[in-house]
């Protein structure tokens, strides 16, 4: 009977079975999967025609007795699972089947070792005649390459032969694999030993692993990338890090994952400092190891090794470090100031000093890209290095060794300097990307020079730009804090002025209690410099702040204290006319405030609030000063709200943003853009300008600086649309909606709170009641108070209700006269509130019907779809159709589809199925036909 074929793979797991090993157990020895043993073993049961796991051990068993031969695969065993690479395993293996001769580069510490031991366990059954591992570490000679070589094949020295020909001689016919490790101190003999060898060893393939390609026109090189980082806790990196910290007795738990996926990033997928790292999980901790990696070098280390180099991360950048030449090794220090990657212009500028000079640091960049000491890639604006952050700390160290640091750093700091300055003002579509590649440095040497007292005007120089560029582009966190570090570092005068530029950047994060503390840290500032009118002007400021953005606010200062820092700038502020302008819109400020806590009858609050307004709308036209003019236009507009003026309210809203057309794109500037730009779309909806609240709601969500804050970007804009009828427009934004406020910590505004309830308003016209709740549960937590939700609540519960045809629930629901519930109700809800009162008194034949009829039409005079509403309920009492059918063509005229179908429902009759696919087309459910 003929024997079976049996691969060579398959040959070395039955010999593995005869040493009675398990599945997981060949599985290490042989750096293949447990599922592909299985597969072998199912393999060798049906070859072998045996019936079970023992049968096959005890024909091993046998074969080993006979003396039938084996491959020779001599590859040192493993201590320690391998974790991942699958892409570069195959990638690699791929490699080696097809050239003869691969080189696996990469830093020390990537990994490059098990890589390569790895992918020869795996194509070992290809070299039917052996697969031998050659150490080259402790190879100091590059003539003994050879010797090495025959050392490990098994070849001894002969008479009359040099040991390089006995090699040759040896393996002249063998189909066999060699992997040379730690080649980079040895290159020169590497070189011609291996043209010799693939020359007269026609089937022998190498495999090489070297922190420097070896430069040979036969050579095929694989780098060898960090360990992927990509897909977070279920990256390469992290579950190295696992599976090491697992070993050690202390597995990481869940409520860390993100912790070691930080760790992991910090150390750039390095797996020698993941592992060390790992090591020191038990003792250290997440907190522990991330204060720790700071000083990565001095962390970053593990007990007494075979191989001392990897001992530690420093032993394994000194074993690179001593292979450098001297121009070299200062380069590689030089050039760790630069923490994101640089081009070779950067680095001659920052590096280029005695003894290197232009041409050398070029030269020498290559040089330690080819020692794997610095990343190459490609870019727009050229080929770009980068050290990894253990190599930069290492070469600070050596900065600091050789009394290199200061000058260093300081052709750093003056080399961002002319790169912020560069960027300020600039523009074009690579802007952002030309910001990102330069803020790590920016901060860095921001950070360094803030710590040398003779640097603090370069410092200052820093923030100021830093915090500028940060608020163009959109890191307004930043931006804030950059300011206020400006403000620290610079003189009193110009610390001024950075504090307000933060205080207006706070605004721009709706952080009402930062606004007050800055304005007032600027007047306390600005009276050190002797700038009593700039103090003025903050103080007020401050006043001005705690009243009109008192919703911003998560505690409001008290009244007394507002009084006295109000005073405190009239004092101050003397004709000076921007201050005088500044005190009068805080006047105005407060006066409005105060009638909002009184009634509505109040006439002279009232008529007092408009005067104080538009004193202050003066006084800012006399300064020339569009923010200035916009927030007086602003407290006009909230005092004529109070008068119940809505169509000049809407007219002063519109208005802010005219006069903020030729406004600079500053912080102050851009906050008041943003407010302008809501209470636009705000008042456009309170008086039924449908259409208009949507353009100016759709201007404020499309505004750069609210890209992350889709919560407040898109809050109008959902009410326009509820009120409209668009759903499937309400339930697309709700998703970002709903996102963003989680992701701010849900934050609290009336607008928020309305925004909410109009996707609640949407999903119950629908008749998806589960989804209204959860809605409105959201409504309880995102607005400031209980009775801004009797407004808006009001309206909103009155619509969903008549839709599903309860209309005395409904007529509940709006039950208490308008000016009992003034302070509630609001202005903006008004002409909805007054509508609904008067149409669910029809629909319920309440005996005041017509009497709200003519109390709401003297109300909603101007709102095209409040007087659509009051013209429909009319024509329903009086039963005139052909006035309801008008009304309904009014809606549409008004921007307003829901109404319109909704009035063909009530009209009845043939009307009914074009209502009904009217409201199917809106995506909304349709009510039974009155």
């Amino acid at each position: 009977m003929p024997t079976p074929m049996i691969s060579a793979r398959e040959a070395e797991v039955l010999a593995l079975l005869g040493e009675y090993l398990s599945n997981a157990e060949i599985a290490a020895r042989l750096f293949i999967s447990v599922r592909t043993v299985e597969s072998h073993v199912s393999s060798l049961l049906r070859k072998l025609e045996l019936p079970d796991r023992r049968a096959l051990s005890r024909r091993a068993v046998e074969q080993a007795s006979a003396g039938q031969p084996r491959p020779a695969h001599v590859l040192p065993s493993p201590l320690t699972a391998f974790v991942g690479r699958v892409r570069e395993r195959g990638e690699l293996a791929e490699a080696v089947r097809g050239h003869r001769q691969v080189t696996a580069v990469g830093p020390g510490g990537v990994g490059k070792t098990r890589l390569a031991l790895a992918v020869a366990a795996e194509t070992a059954g290809g070299f039917p005649d052996g697969v031998w591992f050659v150490d080259l570490v402790p190879v100091t000679d590059p003539r003994r390459v050879g010797a090495a070589v025959a050392a490990a094949v098994g070849v001894g020295e002969q008479p009359g032969r040099d040991i390089d020909d006995a090699v040759l001689a040896a393996l002249a016919d063998h189909r066999a694999l060699l992997v040379l490790d730690n080649c980079e101190q040895v290159r020169d003999g590497v070189a011609p030993f291996l043209e010799r060898l693939l020359t007269g060893c026609p089937r022998v393939r190498v495999l090489v692993t070297s922190r420097a390609r070896l430069m040979v026109p036969f050579e095929r090189v694989f780098p060898v990338p960090p360990l992927s980082r990509a897909g977070g806790d279920e990256s390469d990196a992290v579950a190295l890090f696992m599976d090491r910290a697992a070993a050690v007795g202390w597995p990481p738990g869940p409520a860390v994952s993100e912790g070691v996926v930080a760790i992991c990033e910090r150390l750039g997928g390095m797996a020698l400092a993941i592992e060390l790292a790992a090591a020191r999980w038990p003792t250290l901790g997440l907190d522990g190891l991330t204060a720790g990696l700071s000083d990565q070098l001095r962390i970053l280390t593990g007990g007494v090794r075979a191989d001392d180099r990897h001992r530690s991360v420093r032993a394994v950048l000194d074993w690179s470090h001593d292979l450098l030449q001297p121009q070299d090794r200062a380069l590689l220090r030089r050039v760790s100031v630069f923490v994101a990657p640089f081009t070779a212009e950067a680095a001659a500028e920052v590096a280029a000093f005695a003894p290197l000079d232009a041409s050398a640091v070029a030269d020498g960049l290559g040089r330690l890209a080819e020692q794997s000491l610095l990343a190459v890639a490609p870019s727009a604006a050229g080929t770009r290095y980068q050290a990894l952050e253990t190599i930069r700390q290492y070469g600070t160290e050596r900065l600091a060794d050789t009394g290199e640091l200061t000058v260093a750093r300081s052709r750093h700091v003056a080399w961002c300097l002319a790169g912020a300055t560069a960027l300020t003002g600039a523009a074009g579509g690579d802007w952002r990307a030309r910001f990102d590649a330069l803020a790590d440095d920016l901060r860095s040497a921001l950070a360094w020079a803030a710590d040398q007292p003779e640097r603090r005007a370069d410092a200052c120089r820093l923030a100021s730009s830093l915090a500028g560029l940060a608020f163009t582009r959109n890191l307004l966190g930043e931006a804030q804090q950059r300011y206020e570090q400006a403000a620290e570092l610079a003189g009193d005068a110009a610390g001024a002025a950075a504090l307000r530029h933060a205080a207006a950047v706070a605004g721009c994060r709706r952080l009402g209690d930062d606004m007050y503390r800055l304005h007032r840290a600027a007047a306390q500032a600005a009276r050190r410099a002797g700038d009593d009118v700039g103090a003025g002007r903050d103080l007020a400021a401050a006043a001005t702040v705690a009243y009109r953005f008192s919703t911003s606010f998560t505690r409001i200062p008290p009244v007394d204290e507002v009084a006295a820092v109000l005073e405190e700038a009239r004092k101050l502020s003397g004709d000076a006319p921007a201050a005088e302008a500044a005190v009068a819109l805080a006047e105005a400020a407060v006066v409005t405030d105060a009638f909002g806590a009184l009634q509505a009858d109040a006439g002279n609050t009232v008529r007092e609030a408009v005067r104080s307004a538009e004193r202050a709308v003066g006084l800012a036209r006399r300064t020339g000063d569009p923010v200035a003019q916009s927030a007086a236009l602003d407290a006009l507009s909230g005092a004529r709200s109070w008068a119940g003026d809505a169509s000049s309210v809407a007219a002063a809203a519109r208005c802010r943003i005219d006069v903020l057309a030729c406004a600079p794109a500053t912080p102050a500037g851009t906050h008041e853009l943003m407010d302008a730009l809501a209470m636009a779309a705000a008042t456009a909806l309170g008086v039924g300008e449908l259409p208009e609240a949507r353009r100016w709601g759709g201007q404020l969500a499309d505004h750069p600086l609210l890209a992350e804050a889709g919560h407040h970007a898109t809050s109008w804009v959902l009410a326009a649309d509820a009120f409209a009828g668009h759903a499937d427009d309400v339930l697309a934004r709700s998703v970002r909606f709903l996102d963003a406020w989680e992701h701010s910590g849900r934050q609290r505004s009336l607008s928020l709170g309305a925004a909410a309830a109009s996707v609640a308003m949407v999903h119950g016209l629908r008749g998806d009641h589960d989804a209204r709740a959860a809605w409105l549960a959201v409504v309880g937590r995102a607005d400031t108070a209980v009775q801004h939700r009797h407004g808006y609540g009001a309206v909103l519960d009155a619509m969903v209700l008549l839709h599903h045809g309860d209309v005395n629930a409904a007529l509940e629901r709006v039950a208490p006269e308008p000016d009992q519930v003034w302070k509630w109700v609001c202005w903006i809800w008004l002409h909805w509130y007054v509508a609904l009162r008067a149409e669910t008194a029809v629909l319920a034949g309440h005996p005041d019907a017509r009497a709200r009829i003519g109390a709401a039409r003297a109300v909603v005079t101007g709102n095209p779809v409040a007087t659509a509403q009051v013209d429909r309920a009319e024509a329903i009492l009086d039963g005139d159709l052909p006035r309801q059918l008008a009304a309904a063509k009014a809606f549409d005229a008004a921007g307003c589809p829901y109404q319109a179908a909704r009035t063909l429902l009530l009209a009845g009759g043939g009307h009914t199925a074009a209502g009904t696919t009217a409201l199917a087309a809106l995506g909304l459910a349709p009510r039974a036909a009155r």
